[in-house]
């Protein structure tokens, strides 16, 4: 098992994209079993034996395990009794656990790694690339990854892992190469090495020695959230009775694996949620019925983890966005009715509402401003 490691933007993802057919390289050669390959598309690299687990899962939720697998592949074995006994026969020879017939959306984060994994073994993969594996997952879960990549590891495939995570590669790695920049600065053995010195070579020197420094934080409060409670479309709590208060100086996080509600809160904090209970107070103003652009005019911010989803998605959503910039033609993602070439419907206040671009804000100017950001995973991530 081989770990690649590096800061955000150092080029572990873009060099696996490139050996997974997704990127042509400008320079340089890939060779598989001492062959030089030229990939055209990840069906190029499929062919060859090599496959790719993104962070991001690529999962159809109103699917079966099955349809999910052989989508795309139905001429390997069908997609019928033939596909789903050798399903069942991959899960069981690398330890998997995974039922075929089972819907996708009943499925947590890892059992949908596992799929993922199942995807790529049942094209034939002998490579297998997994990029930042671990950011979903719980601890437990954690370690159950990696007894399967063990697994696979014993079943003579190669394990190519992406990570950050240092004290996780050194546990399960058995060469490290490190990538700053693009470039390849030193190769590890596991056995050698600490995660301190893996940290030094990813950032190029010694790391800093945090300073000790007064407090920023007042006892003024910000942001109120009371009992802040939001249903999902079945009715089911997603938010359940949380009350935060946040006060002038302060950083507060939100942790938690993902899908435990921290978007949905957040969402509620921006206007995009109704509350089924609770308040919201800014200031010491109650904004809990406010509409999206009001609340971004009063001076909260909103940086989305997921920017070009979430920007379609206002853009749907927001009916001032075309009277603030522009277009020639309709956007992709434009509001429902809109031609994008004049101003759309004003949105009521029922109808949260938001936008990517807003302009500054002047009827608020001495209101302090509160800036909301995520993080969908654990706070080790």
């Amino acid at each position: 098992m081989h770990a690649i490691v590096g800061e955000n933007g150092a080029g572990k993802s873009t060099l696996m994209k490139t050996l997974y057919g997704m990127h042509r390289p400008d320079e340089g050669q890939i060779r598989v079993k001492g062959v030089e390959v030229r990939f055209h598309s990840p069906s190029d690299a499929i062919k060859h034996g090599i496959g790719m687990v993104h962070q991001h899962f690529m999962l159809a939720d109103n699917l079966t395990v099955l349809e999910n697998v052989v989508l795309g592949a139905e001429r390997r074995h069908g997609i019928g009794n033939k596909a789903r006994e050798r399903i069942r026969s991959l899960s069981a020879q690398y330890g998997l656990g995974v039922d075929p017939d089972r819907l996708m959306e009943d499925l947590g984060v890892g059992d949908r790694q596992r799929v993922e994994i199942l995807k790529v073994l049942y094209r034939g993969a002998e490579t297998i690339i997994l990029d930042e594996p671990t950011a979903v997952l719980v601890p437990q879960e954690v370690d159950e990854l990696f007894d399967n990549l063990r697994e696979l590891k014993r079943e003579g495939l190669t394990v190519i892992f992406i990570s950050h995570k240092l004290d996780e590669v050194l546990s399960v790695a058995d060469d490290i190469t490190v990538i700053r920049r693009g470039t390849t600065v030193a190769t590890a053995d596991p056995r050698t090495t600490t995660a301190r010195e893996l940290a030094t070579l990813m950032v190029g020197g010694e790391l800093p020695v945090p300073e000790l420094r007064e407090s920023t934080v007042t006892d003024h409060v910000v942001l109120s959230l009371d009992g802040i409670t939001v249903l999902s479309a079945e009715g089911r709590p997603v938010v359940d009775d949380v009350s935060v208060n946040i006060r002038r100086g302060e950083i507060v996080g939100i942790a938690g694996v993902e899908g435990n509600g921290q978007s949905e809160l957040i969402e509620a904090i921006m206007g995009m949620r109704r509350l089924s209970s609770g308040r919201i107070l800014l200031e010491e103003e109650d904004i809990t019925t406010w509409s999206t652009l009001r609340i971004r005019e009063a001076g909260v911010g909103y940086i989305p983890r997921t920017g070009t989803a979430t920007a379609c998605c206002w853009s749907r959503r927001c009916g001032r966005t075309a009277s603030w910039v522009t277009r020639p033609r309709r956007p992709a993602c434009a509001a429902p009715g809109s031609t994008g070439r004049g101003p759309a419907r004003t949105p009521s206040a029922s109808s949260p509402s938001t936008t990517s671009a807003p302009p500054a804000s002047t009827s608020s100017p001495t209101r302090s401003r509160a800036v909301t950001s995520r993080s969908s995973s654990s706070a080790g991530r």
